[in-house]
């Protein structure tokens, strides 16, 4: 019988270990070639004395298995995040010349003369008011609204003062309040704004944005119009 040399083994092993970058993608990572190659070495250079265990190799060919299946996986998953990119894109582009709800204290009056949107009412209240501040802070119109179960309320302003004057077209602070045991509390206010135009980030998010008010992104958008 033969003799065994070990030394000639473990060359041949290391020949695989110490390559930086193989065939399979120059990136040091081993391909399915290259891992057939290996156990094909282990099999050949293996002591015949102390052969190697049947569940042991049995062990490297599910292994072996499994990792080509990942790689399967893993181009069919970027196969469906190109396609759901793409998708996204054309319904965001759809949203253009589009209105939409979004979370703002600060609405944009414009040639339609008016200012819509929802209140944001967490517990029943006897009284919701708006009150409409200009750039200055100056206090231009107060709309009484009423009582509100818990829920959304919806306002409008129509652009003028208490007087019945139209003021300019610019952006105007919203504050909503509602009257509670405890006192006068705070509102979130959803103002209708346009979509002039959509970006789209590397990562595939979405970004709208609206006239007079800047950028916002596409989740925290509440309602399209």
């Amino acid at each position: 019988m033969s003799a065994v040399n070990a030394t000639q083994a473990g060359d041949v092993l290391g020949n695989y270990r110490s390559q930086p970058q193989t065939a399979a993608g120059g990136n040091g990572e081993l391909g399915k070639n290259e891992f057939m190659e290996l156990m094909l070495a282990q099999l050949k250079n293996q002591n015949p004395l102390e052969p190697q265990d049947n569940g042991e190799f049995i062990s490297q060919l599910a292994q072996f298995s499994s990792l080509e299946e990942m790689q399967k996986l893993s181009g069919t998953v970027d196969d469906v995040v190109g396609q759901f990119r793409s998708t996204q894109a054309l319904q965001a582009s759809a949203m253009v010349g589009k209105t939409v709800l979004a979370p703002s204290e600060v609405g944009i009056l414009g040639a339609e003369g008016e200012i819509s949107g929802n209140i944001q009412v967490p517990a029943s209240t006897g009284d919701v008011r708006v009150s409409i501040q200009n750039s200055s802070g100056e206090l231009v119109r107060q709309i009484e609204l009423g009582s509100s179960s818990a829920g959304v309320k919806a306002f409008s302003w129509d652009g003028k003062d208490g007087d019945g004057n139209s003021l300019p077209p610019g952006p105007y602070k919203i504050v909503a309040e509602g009257s509670y045991p405890q006192g006068s509390v705070q509102l979130p206010t959803l103002v209708s704004a346009n979509v002039d135009s959509v970006s789209l980030g590397q990562g595939g998010s979405v970004t709208l944005n609206l006239a007079g008010m800047g950028s916002i992104a596409l989740s925290d958008v509440k309602q399209i119009n």
